[in-house]
């Protein structure tokens, strides 16, 4: 399982508290890790600031179960993370910390979503915890079905 993050969520727990919160991505891959060990699931985490590595790591990951990412800001524009998305078979569950919709229209859509097979906005940190949870439930389901 491969939990990634985008751009500027290295600085969680200093950037922007009130919109973010106080907890630091390092505590993040913290709890994901430690719920993916008692899940059953590894969990490998990366974070970059560049697109093409973010591309990189999603390309990487098709020989994992799943992925939960935070695309961060690429969400709204990176129709290569979309692409890399949609050319690996596996379930990736897209997790914002912020609800996008109560914020500024230009994070009103995203053009990874609809490629990904769950979307969780707003829910805080809480939210990567549901995102694995999510993807685990997507492995369960296409495994039920085959």
């Amino acid at each position: 399982m491969l939990l990634l993050n985008g751009p500027n969520l290295n600085l969680l727990g200093e950037r922007d508290p009130e919109q973010y919160g106080s907890t630091s991505l390092a505590d993040i891959e913290a709890a994901v890790t430690a719920l993916g060990k008692e899940l059953g699931v590894t969990v490998v985490c990366a974070q970059s600031n560049h697109e093409g590595e973010l591309v990189e790591h999603i390309h990487a990951a098709r020989d994992l179960d799943g992925i939960v990412i935070n695309p961060g800001a690429f969400a709204h524009y990176s129709i290569a993370l979309r692409d890399a998305v949609d050319a690996v078979d596996t379930p990736c569950v897209e997790v914002h910390i912020s609800n996008v919709y109560a914020r500024e229209p230009f994070r009103h859509t995203s053009v990874t979503a609809p490629v990904m097979q769950g979307y969780i906005a707003g829910c805080g940190v809480a939210g990567y915890e549901l995102g694995l949870r999510a993807v685990l439930r997507r492995i369960e389901e296409a495994r039920g079905s085959a």
